[in-house]
């Protein structure tokens, strides 16, 4: 069998008998697993030897094994039980997505002293789940991860206490720097990089500032009442991090695009329509942003704005200038010469 296939049948053995207070007999779990009684015990010996602590007792000429919580009774009145806590041990490959914030040397700590409960046998038996369990992320901001903690902590504060912040901030949009007095709101961890969402008087409106584009930032001694409510998710209306008034979008993807779209989930709001041809409508109802608009141009010929008209226009244009860019010329365009 599989390397792979035993790692995670004796992991489900694992939990098998941490769920059993009584115990559970070899046959019981060889019948659960679907394998011989002679490979459970094989399984059960391997994880004596990893550390875990098994034993098993006779009843009526049976042998019911057991977990011995002892060792582990001090996490477990803290709520944790052997599973969870493994559990927990090896979902750092799962939490990876936030390799590259100032979140990440915080996280490893925590992994570490988490990793110092488990005997060095138990934590190589979990080394192992990698090898079948993996996750891959999404991009971060690579600016994210340089962030002084002092930053996070000052911009933390103010949102907590309520106060004015001055920060020169570099807009992407606009290429310049700019002073800003603001008042923070809140901070989000989206798109692979953290997000103060503030309010600004010079414009009467909330904004959204990423943080590692602040070059300086004073917490002011002058403090505010806030004058609009945030949502609990403020993104939520878009496909990335953006806020803005929902529009409802429709869209026909070809069949060889089809079955990918289809079994994912984008947005909340989506609606999925099977086609008798294999293609798929999708509707949408988010606002309409860059986003948006880079989501469906990734598609390319797979995919058909039907509405609004707006976006089939924005597409359209987008769409041209990219065909532009391949048509055969004499002389490359000077911002494309390496």
């Amino acid at each position: 069998m599989a390397r792979s296939s035993e790692v995670i049948r004796q992991w489900n053995l694992i939990r098998a008998l941490d769920g059993a207070r009584q115990g559970v007999p070899v046959q019981a779990l060889a019948a659960s697993a679907g394998v011989s009684v002679r490979t459970i015990w094989r399984d059960l010996a391997a994880l004596q030897e990893a550390g875990f602590p098994l034993y098993d007792e006779k009843v009526e000429g049976r042998s019911f094994w057991r977990i011995d919580r002892t060792p582990f009774r001090h996490l477990e009145d803290r709520g944790f039980t052997l599973t969870q806590l493994c559990a927990l041990y090896f979902s750092r490959t799962l939490v990876e997505c936030l390799a590259g914030t100032p979140f990440q040397p915080d996280l490893k700590s925590a992994f570490d002293e988490l990793a110092r409960t488990l005997p060095p046998r138990m934590r190589e038996f979990f080394d192992r789940i990698p090898a079948v369990l993996d996750a891959k992320r999404g991009p971060v901001r690579v600016r994210a991860g340089e962030l002084p903690h002092e930053t996070i902590a000052r911009v933390l504060d103010a949102t907590l206490h309520q106060r004015r912040v001055e920060m020169a901030y570099h807009s992407a949009s606009s290429a310049r720097t700019k002073t800003y007095v603001v008042e923070p709101y809140r901070l989000v961890y989206a798109d692979g990089g953290l997000y103060l969402l503030a309010f600004v008087p010079e414009y009467d409106a909330l904004r959204t500032f990423a943080l590692e584009r602040i070059q300086a930032l004073t917490v002011m001694d002058a403090t505010f009442e806030r004058r609009v409510d945030v949502d609990a998710r403020p993104f939520d209306q878009s496909l990335g991090v953006n806020m803005g008034t929902p529009v409802h979008v429709e869209l026909e993807f070809a069949p060889s695009a089809a079955a990918y779209v289809t079994e994912r989930l984008w947005h909340p709001s989506q609606i999925v329509m099977g086609q008798p041809d294999g293609s798929a409508r999708v509707s949408l109802d988010v606002c309409m942003d860059w986003a948006l608009t880079s989501w469906i141009l990734g598609f390319g010929p797979f995919v058909r704005v039907l509405a609004p008209e707006a976006l089939r226009s924005e597409i359209r244009e987008a769409l041209q200038k990219a065909r532009g860019l391949y048509e055969i010329v004499e002389t490359a365009p000077p911002h494309l010469v390496g």
